[in-house]
């Protein structure tokens, strides 16, 4: 059984694939997602389909050349930080977006049940000009 970490470590894997099969096999079908306010997709998803159709599906649209870098994995228990980068380009503008990020992962029973983002808002809103 993988512990916490490898759970995320292979989610932001299946993420970077394009591999949302395997990405929805990470996530509890209830979680609960929250975005950071301040942009498009800022707020709070409940459910899985509401994260796909709120965020994945958006993102996919809207920006080319999405990459979520992870430096560093913390491992508290039932909780995973990562804390990285966003960078993509704005499909609409043409900017590239590089924005910190700090996110709380809660995992139970080898699935994430919540997700909290903590991004550089300005470099997301700039990009969108």
């Amino acid at each position: 059984m993988m512990n916490n970490i490898d759970v995320i470590k292979r989610l932001y894997q299946a993420f970077s694939e394009g591999d949302i099969d395997s990405v929805s096999a990470l996530l509890d079908p209830s979680i609960e997602w929250i975005e950071s306010d301040g942009i498009p997709y800022g707020g709070v998803f409940k459910g899985y389909e509401a994260v796909l159709n709120g965020v994945f599906a958006k993102i996919g649209a809207e920006w080319d050349n999405f990459t979520a870098h992870v430096d560093e994995f913390i491992d508290a228990g039932d909780i995973v930080v990562t804390l990285g980068t966003d960078s993509a380009i704005y499909k609409a503008t043409g900017k590239k977006m590089i924005a910190p990020t700090a996110s709380i992962w809660t995992l139970k029973n080898g699935k994430v049940v919540k997700f909290r983002q903590y991004i550089d808002t300005l470099a997301v809103v700039n990009a969108i000009g």
